[in-house]
């Protein structure tokens, strides 16, 4: 891996979880940075560092991310009085549901696990956590990696789209 290589990928992602805090810190509220999720971490990795993976791609990304945020906060609501078992069936079933769905992106699983175990400030989102912070989210970190992408003269960004 060469250094430009490096850089590049420092700087989306970078630029990527900043804008994302960004948006919070601007839009939102000044306090707990609810939108930046732990699985967007995992997926700056992806789509900063690992450009070419069928993992990093905009599908996977967002359908990813909006799926299993989706089973996250359904297996809250159903089971949330076992948390053990709600997070055991939101990761499963999200996997599942990526793999059927062509829209692996293993930090979706992390976005399902944190709907049932990010306390209560997940919790009181509800089904808008999939608009925000999962959807709204890997949206904002796109957007840098189309852009931060194709600038470096040696990478193009997506592989495809569908």
């Amino acid at each position: 891996m060469s250094i430009t290589e490096v850089f590049w990928s420092w700087l989306g992602s970078f630029l990527g979880i900043a804008l994302v805090g960004a948006v919070h810190f601007n839009l939102l509220d000044r306090t707990a940075l609810i939108m930046i999720i732990g699985s967007f971490g995992a997926s700056a990795v992806l789509i900063y560092g690992a450009i070419r993976s069928p993992l990093a791609q905009p599908r996977n990304l967002i359908g990813g991310h909006m799926l299993s945020a989706a089973i996250g906060v359904a297996a809250y609501q159903f089971l949330g009085g076992l948390p053990w078992l709600a997070a055991a069936l939101a990761v499963s079933i999200a996997i599942a549901v990526m793999h059927l769905t062509k829209t692996l992106h293993p930090p979706g699983g992390a976005t399902a696990l944190i709907a049932v175990i990010g306390g209560d400030a997940v919790h009181q989102l509800g089904y808008i956590y999939i608009l925000m912070p999962a959807g709204l989210g890997a949206l904002v970190m796109l957007i840098v990696a189309l852009l931060i992408n194709n600038l470096a003269p040696t990478r193009r960004y997506p592989e495809y789209w569908l």
